[in-house]
């Protein structure tokens, strides 16, 4: 069972490196340190305009956009250091978010983000601020 567990963690990890590769093919801006989720969807329509920072992570349905179809744009969208992004987050084309920032599952966030707050809901709007964080985003109680 252990060996099992371990042969699943090596795979994953593998994918994960994998991604990261086809993300610089496509230009993204991805520090390699940071962890975006398989199950994450980044823009592809403008590529060159993902910006994640160092040792932060994009979890499972997360969707991070560059483009904004109905008002035909393309904007660099900026994620910044030790952020955490929820599962089934929406980031909007041009939204900077700033450094150890927490943002929760299912929110959707259309405005920047200032560093060290935690930001949920439709429109995403801080529900706590000065907050630390560690690596992928982790809160410091």
């Amino acid at each position: 069972m252990k060996l099992l567990s371990s042969i699943r963690n090596n795979i994953r990890l593998l994918v994960i490196y994998v991604r990261w590769y086809i993300y610089i093919y496509y230009g993204m801006n991805i520090a390699k340190s940071a962890r975006i989720s398989v199950g994450a969807k980044l823009d592809k329509t403008h590529p060159k305009g993902i910006n994640i920072g160092d040792e932060s992570y994009v979890a499972s349905g997360a969707i991070v956009f560059t483009h904004d179809f109905s008002r035909g744009i393309h904007c660099d969208t900026y994620i910044g250091k030790r952020s955490f992004i929820g599962a089934n987050a929406i980031i909007m084309c041009g939204v900077k978010i700033g450094d150890e920032v927490i943002v929760g599952s299912g929110s959707v966030v259309t405005k920047d983000v200032p560093s060290n707050c935690i930001v949920a809901g439709n429109p995403a709007r801080i529900i706590k601020e000065n907050i630390r964080t560690t690596k992928f985003g982790q809160l410091i109680n």
